[in-house]
């Protein structure tokens, strides 16, 4: 096997099978995600830091996808629980086919709607998509799928009260049957006895998972940048929570997650139990819980400049976005205003057009409009100049007819050179749209004024071009480099 981790050059490096073995020896869990070991004696698969004792080098193989190790006859090991870590850093930073496609895979676009609309999206054959995961991988995109259903599943069954049928189907399972063959398959064990080893403790609440992420954690920051920017009627930061409302496949959706050290819960509030699925993996995104911040300290410290900053904040986190529409809005909203101007203007849209929720939870109260809903509009209808509104109006227009897609599945380049064509999008708000909403760990905003500021204070030149031409050594690490400097402020 031969897999990949972000070098100080900004190029990947490969991690061998003797490399991997020795993280397997170590039980670094700082591996558990972007591979897992399989034990020929014993039938199962591991994460890299299982606590049961090493197996002998010659009874162990890689791969790089639980998917794989099924597919090859391996079941999950019940002790170290490998469907349970973070997932692969790896997917999330890659703007590659391979990376988009995984993407789409987590977020339920083959449950719902096929390998032919992953191919689809991605511009390439269905056998062009298989051929191309299977070299990578060694897993095609069903398999894929099948994995990550077992995965939601089994997360389903052990932390919730949800009935086993809802799980079925909350999983993306299409029939019982297939559910219960497949929790069988892959656990050696059936949905009920999974249910009745965890026994899962009745609430009578919202469903609620909790969700895996790699330490060290900031939710402090995290949770303080959100509150920041929180959209009255679709965001709220209370206390320890942060709510918001999700627009999904089946239905809207309000999530809120709360943040105890290291430990992140989620409660889902679904018109459907079908979009369970995808609205957890919007909400990993959203707080970027699947990165990998020892490597991204290790390079953003390599910087004297940066160093003091990365060492008092080690886990801070780069806040995606669940929805590519909102963020565009919200973007040219902040052009020439402040973040807190921004985020009156978002609210007096939420008031005048966002959706009712069929079942408001505390503050939200609102799905953000819809793409075509803001198309519709005239420049008047804003709380801005009318040039701006008109650009924003444009803007929705190409997404609402499939023109631009913004979603994590997307060409990173392709829809940030697609936005920079319209009138009234410059750099800075597709920059930031590519880092929220489209997930790019390498966007660098050297026009932005708190970026300016925050250099002028650590004593740096602080001119565009000069910003620019600091943060290419940051590759491709640059959005948290960029994070960074927001926080020292």
């Amino acid at each position: 096997m031969k897999r990949r981790r972000g070098g100080h050059n900004g190029h990947v490096l490969p991690l061998d099978d003797d490399q991997c073995y020795r993280a397997c020896q170590s039980r670094d869990p700082r591996f558990d995600g972007w591979f897992v070991t399989a034990v020929r004696t014993t039938g199962i698969y591991c994460r890299p830091s299982c606590p049961a004792i090493t197996p002998k080098r010659q009874n162990v193989e890689f791969f790089r996808a639980a998917a794989t190790a099924q597919a090859h006859g391996y079941r999950a090991c019940k002790r170290c629980r490998p469907d349970a870590s973070p997932g692969s850093p790896e997917w999330n930073t890659r703007a590659d086919v391979v990376g988009r496609a995984m993407r789409l895979i987590a977020d339920g676009l083959v449950d719902r709607d096929g390998v032919g609309a992953l191919a689809a999206r991605l511009g390439y054959s269905d056998r062009q998509v298989h051929r191309l995961l299977v070299a990578e991988v060694g897993s095609g995109p069903l398999a894929l799928a099948r994995a990550q259903r077992a995965q939601t599943a089994r997360i389903l069954i052990e932390t919730t009260t949800l009935p086993i049928t809802d799980v079925a189907f909350a999983a993306g399972f299409q029939s019982v049957r297939q559910f219960n063959d497949t929790v069988r398959e892959v656990y050696a064990a059936s949905p009920t006895d999974l249910r009745l080893a965890k026994a899962p403790k009745s609430t009578g609440g919202p469903l609620t998972v909790r969700l895996a992420c790699r330490e060290p954690f900031d939710g402090d920051a995290l949770f303080s940048f959100l509150g920041t920017r929180a959209v009255p009627g679709v965001e709220s930061v209370e206390g320890d929570t942060y709510r918001r409302s999700l627009r999904l496949s089946h239905g809207n959706g309000v999530i809120s997650v709360t943040i105890a050290g290291t430990e992140v819960s989620c409660a889902m509030t679904l018109d459907d139990v079908a979009d369970a699925q995808a609205a957890v993996q919007r909400t990993r995104r959203l707080l970027d819980l699947d990165c990998d911040p020892a490597t991204i300290r290790e390079h953003l410290s390599a910087d004297p400049l940066l160093a003091p900053l990365v060492e008092k904040r080690p886990g801070l986190r780069a806040p995606g976005h669940p929805d590519g529409t909102e963020l565009l809005v919200r973007a040219v909203l902040g052009q020439q205003v402040s973040v807190a101007g921004a985020r009156t203007l978002a609210g007096r849209i939420v008031a005048e057009h966002g959706e009712p929720l069929a079942e408001p939870v505390g503050a939200i109260t609102h799905a953000f409009p819809s793409a075509a809903t803001i198309a519709g509009l005239s420049p008047e209808d804003f709380a801005m100049p009318r040039a701006r509104g008109a650009a924003l109006i444009e803007a929705c227009s190409k997404v609402a007819d499939g023109s631009i897609v913004l979603d994590a599945g997307s060409d990173r380049a392709e829809a940030t050179a697609a936005l920079q064509n319209l009138r009234g999008i410059g750099q800075w708000t597709a920059g930031y749209v590519a880092m929220r909403a489209l997930g790019d760990p390498d966007v660098f905003l050297p026009s932005d004024l708190g970026v300016r500021h925050a250099l002028e204070a650590l004593g740096a030149e602080s001119s565009p071009a000069a910003a620019a031409q600091r943060a290419e050594a940051w590759r491709p690490w640059r959005t948290y480099a960029l994070h960074h400097l927001w926080a020292s402020l």
